[in-house]
């Protein structure tokens, strides 16, 4: 058996492993698409290191495009095998494929537009909405703590990783020449006490474990910390400076969690009298797909329903789906609340509420969550004192803040919660992908602290042989 890093090596974005059996099948491990590079990432996106054709299973662990993006693009050049993954995964799916292939469909027409006044052939997008619908055929639901039969000699579970709906740690058997390996893939892990979300499962001893390592050098603040400071920020920016406050946010999971704690403050009492929009039709189709899967709430939300019927929706929330009602609020002057996709403020309506607000003094950007060095949300948390939004450059006059509880990885400390428990000592192999250089090195060095003995940081394309 080889396992091969083809994406997501020493880089947060384009997850994709390639498990080659000793018979040939080959097992593809999420299908993600870089992020946060511009233009760079199309070619990097179109270099998948294999043929979609040789593929025979894909296992995806959530849904996120990072980890599922390239799936149409893998049907659309020849894969025509099982994509298996949880039933809320797929559900998910069904809706985040498609809004990629969409914005995929507009980013090309608006690059194309400068292409031919470079006097450059046009480009195609990588694959369209259509494309992403077609992909769904290939779908197979199946539900947390069943084992299922991918081929003969390889059985799979899915155990839950508080990460996202239906995330889930992808624990396979592999059997060959009458020896079993047990390979546990984490994809995304969650925080251990999350507001929405039941928190991850303990999983099957594994000996070979490959880790993701977002914060793998970083701690979060608390909970109730961060619900202090979302709080006091709104009540700063929109009451006192009379200003937006724009939340770039990822439509699944992130969205959900922000509206859940302004939900709260709502029923608190606590929550101003201001009007919260959140601009995204995805985060509209994404949290009616949390409202059908209750069985992966946490115990919080579940006593919540008792007296709340639904803790995603409230008196002055409103859901934007239209593209008219998302230019109203930009030419709106009343202080609110704009939560809007992407989170890392590369693509989508973010940019255009970004472009209307950041040089206005009065207005507010609040970060959530992780962004890639190379993206506009890294910028603006840097410092820059001007960026560029859709080619024009703007001066960066708004204030930026940032709260990482808000983030769905768990942070250095939590990921080494949730490893503890494996029995390091059964362990024979440690892959870190997922994460940025220095954030993987520091992980590295607290693994083998916790006797984690065998510990590697992959580079992209490296393969190694079990």
């Amino acid at each position: 058996m080889k396992i091969q890093f083809l994406g997501a090596a020493r880089e947060v974005t384009g997850s994709k492993t390639l498990i080659t059996l000793d018979n040939g099948k080959k097992i593809l491990m999420d299908c993600g698409m870089y992020q946060g590079k511009g233009m760079e990432t199309d070619a990097m996106n179109r270099d998948l290191g294999f043929s979609p054709s040789e593929i025979d299973y894909l296992i995806l662990s959530h849904a996120h495009i990072d980890h599922s993006g390239l799936i149409p693009y893998i049907v659309k050049n020849g894969f025509t095998g099982s994509v298996i993954c949880t039933n809320a995964t797929r559900d998910l799916c069904s809706i985040m494929l498609a809004d990629c292939g969409y914005i995929q469909e507009h980013d090309t027409i608006a690059h194309n537009k400068k292409r031919a006044r470079q006097h450059l052939p046009p480009v195609e997008p990588i694959y369209n909405k259509e494309d992403a619908e077609n992909a769904m055929r290939y779908f197979i639901g199946i539900p947390y703590e069943k084992q299922f039969r991918v081929t003969k000699g390889v059985k799979l579970t899915f155990t839950n990783t508080g990460h996202l709906l239906g995330g889930g740690v992808i624990n396979l058997q592999v059997k060959e020449n009458g020896r079993i390996t047990r390979i546990a893939y984490t994809g995304d892990i969650g925080r251990p006490r999350t507001r929405i979300l039941q928190p991850g499962r303990p999983f099957a001893q594994a000996d070979i474990i490959i880790c993701e390592s977002t914060y793998g050098n970083r701690l979060h603040e608390s909970t109730t910390d961060a619900e202090e400071k979302l709080l006091a920020t709104i009540k700063r920016t929109c009451i006192e400076k009379n200003g937006k406050l724009i939340i770039p946010s990822f439509s699944i999971g992130r969205t959900q969690e922000i509206v859940y704690s302004l939900n709260k403050f709502y029923n608190d009492g606590k929550l101003p009298k201001i009007n919260i929009y959140v601009d995204s039709p995805l985060s509209v189709n994404a949290t009616n797909i949390f409202r059908l899967h209750p069985e992966c709430f946490s115990r919080e939300i579940l006593d919540s329903l008792q007296n709340d019927p639904d803790p995603f929706g409230f008196n002055d929330l409103h859901y934007i789906k239209s593209v008219d009602d998302s230019k109203k609020l930009n030419e709106s002057k009343e202080p609110c609340i704009i939560i809007s996709a992407s989170g890392m403020m590369e693509a989508g309506r973010i940019k255009h509420h970004l472009a209307n607000s950041i040089s206005n003094s009065r207005n507010t950007v609040l970060a959530v969550g992780y962004c890639s060095p190379a993206t506009l949300g890294a910028r603006l948390l840097r410092g820059d004192k001007s960026v560029s939004i859709f080619g024009q450059m703007y001066l960066v006059k708004a204030e930026i803040e940032k709260i990482d509880s808000y983030s769905g990885h768990a942070d250095f400390n939590e990921l080494l919660g949730f490893l503890s428990c494996q029995d390091p000592l059964q362990v024979k192999q440690v892959f870190l992908v997922h994460g940025d250089y220095e954030a993987q090195k520091f992980f590295s060095d607290r693994l083998k602290e916790d006797n984690f003995s065998n510990v590697e940081i992959p580079e992209l394309k490296n393969s190694y042989d079990f």
